[in-house]
């Protein structure tokens, strides 16, 4: 196993920011059986490679090594995750999030084999996917005449031991430019007229079936933790997110301040 450092990509976040996540600006790369691992920076320092210090070419790296995977470390923050996902996702790698390992024996475990719930999910999203249809066609054209951006939003959440994915769902808000003081140009967010409505009944969630047919969450399960989220949860709740997420937690959760404080207070 090699080891080396690499600074975290300085240019992509403020001082500002570093000095609010209260982290070092290096991290330690190890290579072990194939996988990359992306930790924080340990008690011995060693060489960093400046070829890593811009998006471009941590991409060109990760495409050309012979890496299957990458593990992170949710101690970096979330500045540092969202960069090595969005790198990872462009040359093609998976992305895990390092969490505790939980050990439950499977023989006491009396629920269905994992790959029958599969196939039971995957068909009842296809069924209940092809009845909504028009239904989300609908929100849709309502939905377009407000804006002409891209109706979906593609978030990363985490899935399955840590793995993440981007989770597809209805956009609720847009981004607009207005002119600010000292005729600088502002960027906002302005909520779709149907925003309100969406979100209370969890219609937004419903692209998150496309997402049951990839394999990458559940009809039923945990609730599908946001890339932000995973930086604030304590050990004990990130031990939830081997297990495969699901749509109706999610439905469930309403309050996206209390996701954190849902997550903690469950018991596995």
């Amino acid at each position: 196993m090699t080891s080396s450092v690499i600074p975290n990509l300085q240019n992509h976040h403020t001082s500002t920011q570093q000095q609010e996540e209260n982290r070092s600006p290096y991290c330690t790369l190890k290579w072990r059986r194939g996988q990359l691992l992306v930790q924080p920076l340990g008690q011995n320092k060693q060489p960093y490679l400046s070829s890593l210090d811009t998006h471009e070419s941590l991409v060109e790296c990760l495409k050309h090594s012979s890496v299957n995977l990458v593990r992170i470390d949710p101690r970096l923050g979330e500045t540092k995750l969202r960069l090595w996902a969005d790198a990872c996702e462009e040359a093609q790698k998976p992305l895990f999030v390092m969490i505790p390992t939980v050990h439950n024996s499977s023989k006491n475990n009396p629920s269905l084999p994992k790959w029958l719930k599969l196939v039971l999910n995957w068909i009842v999203a296809l069924i209940f996917l092809l009845v909504v249809s028009p239904f989300a066609l609908v929100l849709v054209a309502i939905a377009h005449i407000s804006s002409s951006e891209s109706l979906l939003s593609r978030e990363w959440h985490v899935g399955e031991r840590g793995r993440l994915f981007r989770a597809i769902k209805f956009r609720t808000s847009i981004s607009e430019q207005i002119q600010g003081g000292n005729s600088r140009a502002m960027v906002v967010d302005r909520a779709l007229p149907i925003a309100d409505w969406m979100g209370k009944s969890g219609l937004d969630n419903l692209p998150l079936l496309l997402n049951v047919l990839r394999g990458e969450i559940s009809l039923t399960g945990r609730y599908s933790c946001k890339l932000e989220d995973i930086v604030k949860l304590s050990a004990e709740a990130q031990k939830q997110l081997n297990q495969i997420p699901g749509i109706a937690d999610s439905w469930q959760v309403k309050s996206e301040t209390g996701i954190v404080h849902h997550l903690d207070r469950q018991v596995l």
